[in-house]
């Protein structure tokens, strides 16, 4: 007898081919396929009549790790489908820390979680297997790969510092990054406009990509811009992978700001070119034109040389907050200005605000507004608040490239979601992505079929994060499972209350057990932290 049968539905496999009608059953965590009106029996037997079937989704780009456990965090990947996450994204990760920068460290990490709710066991992270024998200690219903974060590597030797690392410190940062990959990371990850990751420079990471290639590991990279230098930053990227043989992906890949819209058919050339050439390089996307990031992108980096209180100081000082307002009106200014990719303060629309908690909910022209003040004074007070520590939604996309990338080949799905609590003020992503992109581009524009966007959200990223067992229905692959009603599938979360759930989901199944249904968490607890091996 099985444990759980789904009968008579439709399977779409995970590998792009044609669905077809036949029955999934789960007997000890592993998929067995059967045919449709099996007389096979099980302990629960799910009538699949009209529902579709598919692998578990897998976010290819989540923070999930800095909220590891937290039912909040849980329930927005769970309740879209996503049943494994890929994590420690854009150079952020809980690991490694150093006694004496630790803090600094929770503190530049402030984008993804309150303060005083990181893990207490934090200072204990000073290498990748502290943490992850801290993680397999945790109870949560979705499966979890981890990424070394650069950023998190350059605090924990030099803090917010901006320089090249010395030959020492060099040793150093390849030191973590052989025992992060010894313990079980999935790779490197890179934010490139984010302190401290932004002072690294190709040498470094090329020495840090050269281990990850020796385990088969992955770099993923925010990448040092994405708007008007996104081919320039693109092409680091794939020089990167050129002198080391690492598999490259280009996180959350976009075109910011107007002046750059349209681009993305230049930019997927040049990955094409390079695969062609014989490297690995793919993307992974979010269905959505906006962004969401730190309120102190609006800034030009070389303000946080002396870390978040620093910008803070300069913004308190009436000559410096003039030249800051200067250089932020300037295009000619050379750093990635989310301002005027956003085109004004009209498009900088504020999430996290927690020490002015007026401002949250409003784009800043809104707050100004209200408030009777300048926009950039108003955006200054809103810094200084908060420390520098608070979140924005940025409207900087199009549509155009924006379904030009959802259908290149080589296009993974992802949230990169960001959640401070339960009913955040949050980027919509965070709970609608993977409905979001069925919808959108299956349903309504019809620009992909089921099976192509299915593959996207699993077995293409299994395969580019090389996670065993996972992203198809199979034969003794691990029962990481979706069921949906096809016609009722909605992503509900917007802008405006970006937290609801989406619709359509009968269940969610990890490891062979329930997780998710009738939109409520079950209870169960069966992911794992997913060692790379």
């Amino acid at each position: 007898m099985f444990d759980l049968l789904i009968k008579n539905t439709h399977i779409v496999d995970g590998s792009g081919n044609a669905a077809y009608i036949g029955s999934v059953a789960v007997k000890d965590g592993k998929i067995r396929l059967l045919p449709a009106d099996t007389a096979e029996e099980a302990a629960r037997v799910i009538d699949g009549t009209g529902l579709y079937t598919t692998p578990g989704f897998i976010d290819a780009h989540s923070h999930g790790d800095i909220a590891l456990g937290r039912e909040f965090s849980s329930i927005s990947k769970i309740s879209q489908g996503i049943t494994t996450q890929v994590t420690g994204m854009c150079g952020f990760s809980l690991f490694p820390v150093t006694e004496q920068y630790w803090e600094l460290w929770r503190e530049n990490c402030g984008l993804f979680l309150s303060q005083n709710d990181f893990p207490k066991e934090m200072p204990t992270f000073t290498s990748a297997e502290n943490f992850f024998s801290y993680a397999e200690k945790q109870s949560f219903p979705e499966n979890i790969r981890v990424l070394l974060g650069l950023g998190a590597v350059h605090c924990a030797i030099m803090g917010d510092e901006n320089r090249e690392p010395t030959a020492q410190e060099l040793d150093r940062m390849r030191g973590y990054m052989r025992e992060a990959m010894e313990a079980g990371a999935g790779g490197l990850s890179t934010g490139l406009v984010y302190v401290p990751c932004i002072y690294e420079q190709p040498p470094a990471i090329r020495e840090m990509a050269k281990i990850v290639a020796e385990y088969n590991g992955v770099y993923s990279t925010h990448m040092r811009d994405e708007s008007t230098k996104s081919e320039e930053a693109i092409n680091e990227a794939i020089d990167v992978a050129r002198e080391t043989g690492v598999r490259v992906i280009i996180s959350h890949h976009k075109l910011q700001g107007k002046s750059c819209w349209g681009w993305s058919e230049r930019t997927l050339e040049q990955i094409e070119k390079a695969n062609a050439e014989g490297l690995d390089i793919s993307c992974d996307q979010y269905p959505y034109t906006a962004c969401m990031s730190l309120i102190t992108d609006c800034c030009p980096p070389w303000y946080y040389y002396n870390g978040l209180a620093g910008i803070v100081e300069y913004l308190k000082d009436p000559v410096k907050r003039e030249k800051i307002r200067q250089e932020i009106n300037d295009p000619s200014t050379p750093y990635e200005n989310f301002y005027l990719n956003a085109g004004g303060w009209e498009g900088v629309f504020i999430t996290s605000s927690e020490h002015l908690r007026e401002a949250e909910g409003k784009s800043i022209a809104q707050f100004a507004k209200e408030q009777g003040m300048d926009p950039f004074d108003a955006y200054c007070e809103i810094m200084i608040a908060n420390n520098a520590i608070g979140s924005a939604i940025y409207h900087t996309m199009c549509d155009e490239d924006l379904e030009r990338i959802v259908q290149y080949k080589r296009t993974a799905i992802g949230t990169d979601g960001l959640l401070k609590s339960r009913y955040d003020k949050a980027h919509p992503r965070a709970f609608g992505a993977f409905p979001r992109a069925i919808n959108e581009f299956v349903k309504k524009r019809k620009i992909l079929t089921l099976e192509e966007m299915i593959r996207k959200m699993t077995s293409f990223t299994a395969d580019r994060y090389r996670l065993e067992n996972k992203g198809l229905l199979k034969d003794g692959y691990d029962a990481d499972i979706v069921v949906f009603d096809y016609d009722k599938l909605e992503d509900k979360a917007s802008y405006v209350e970006p937290t609801l759930l989406c619709e359509g989901f009968t269940c969610v199944i990890v490891n062979g057990k329930i997780v998710y249904e009738n939109q409520e968490l079950t209870g169960e607890m069966p992911g794992k932290l997913l060692r790379h091996k």
